[in-house]
């Protein structure tokens, strides 16, 4: 990795393991996961909340902080840490998922990517060296290289296509990065396409290792195009076809991946870093995750006069603190509050997780650890 960057891997169990990812911004204990700051902020959650829930690296979007507040003005505000008040690592999205989720707003050709702004529909261009001389001025640590996204009904020619211009914007991107100034060491991760189509998800990878050694070498590598809406059987069988042929010294990233038994899957086929944003987006509905997998639908009439904890076990502020009626009363007056302590809850259970995990890891007992999860 570039000077400021080292990933070590301190323990194997089977494929997964237990590493550190050193950054100028501190050392995160890998698996991780990251929770979601879309536009510089987690939802509801303050940054010093986010320390004691565990969290040691958080994601915002380089699409959505062009738009608003624009790079400029967090440079000018002393760069994304200050900005955000957060002291850890930071990773910065690129974009790509845009090019899937604003689809109808967007044109797209080898160029890069044109929106049409949802805030006041002005137009946007996108492309491989714009998108990351924007995260070098947000002052990002880790920065993710310009992609196509596809759907996932998109046909197999569509796919390869996608993955195509992925590989071509890579390549873009390993050679801008040498005239890239940047305030402060930024790595970039290069990131995976081909759908469920296993000869795709390995020919990118060989390509992208291709630039990898002719032009530029990459920090990380990501899976991307997992979850995006194909079935859960898909999404399952790709993950270790993504990670299989990826560089085992370097940090893998599965890109928005959701779900207890998809974490699991994925640590046990080599995964080190998840982000995804459904801890606090169902916090906010009021479904609130337990530490046995379970889900507790706070809206039901039946936890008005419930007088325990979400969970038992649970070691959060909210289950120290508040009973089930109460966090009823909140979400169904609408009550701010509500968002705060139910997405406290969950991600403090999506970072116990990762912690249990990462202990097994250590143990040599993660096998059973995956079959009571099963």
């Amino acid at each position: 990795m570039i000077p400021g960057f080292s990933f070590k891997v301190s323990h194997r169990d089977g494929e997964s393991r237990v590493g550190q990812l050193s950054t100028p911004h501190g050392v995160i204990e890998t698996p991780a996961f990251m929770p979601v700051g879309t536009r510089g902020s987690v939802k509801a959650v303050l940054p010093d909340q986010l320390v004691e829930l565990g969290a040691q690296i958080v994601l915002s979007n380089t699409y959505h902080l062009h738009l608003r507040p624009g790079e400029e003005t967090v440079r000018r505000l002393g760069g994304l840490h200050p900005f955000m008040g957060w002291d850890g690592p930071i990773l910065t999205d690129s974009g790509g998922f845009q090019v899937l989720s604003l689809a109808e707003l967007r044109s797209i050709d080898d160029s890069g990517v044109r929106f049409k702004s949802h805030l006041d529909g002005r137009d946007v261009f996108l492309d491989p060296e714009g998108v990351l001389r924007i995260q070098a001025e947000l002052g990002s640590d880790i920065a993710m290289v310009l992609d196509h996204c596809p759907p996932p009904q998109e046909d197999r020619d569509g796919m390869r296509r996608a993955m195509e211009r992925t590989i071509l914007w890579a390549e873009r991107s390993a050679q801008a990065r040498a005239d890239l100034h940047t305030h402060a060491p930024m790595a970039v991760f290069a990131i995976q396409q081909g759908g469920s189509h296993e000869d795709l998800r390995d020919e990118c990878t060989e390509r992208l290792l291709e630039i990898d050694s002719r032009v530029a070498p990459f920090d990380g590598f990501a899976v991307g195009g997992v979850s995006v809406g194909e079935d859960r059987d898909k999404l399952l069988a790709t993950i270790p076809v993504g990670v299989r042929g990826l560089p085992p010294a370097r940090p893998r990233y599965l890109m928005g991946v959701t779900g207890f038994q998809e974490f699991v899957h994925a640590i046990g086929s080599g995964i080190d870093m998840f982000d995804c944003v459904l801890p606090t987006r169902n916090a906010r509905s009021g479904y609130l995750f337990r530490t046995d997998g379970e889900i507790v639908r706070l809206k039901n009439s039946q936890h008005k006069d419930d007088p325990n904890p979400v969970d038992e076990r649970c070691d959060c502020y909210t289950c120290a603190r508040f009973s089930r009626g109460f966090l009823h009363h909140l979400l169904r007056r609408g009550e701010l509050l509500s968002y705060t302590l139910n997405s406290i809850h969950n991600l403090r259970v999506f970072h116990r997780l990762l912690e249990d995990i990462r202990g097994a890891i250590r143990s040599g007992t993660f096998a059973e650890f995956t079959q009571r999860w099963r």
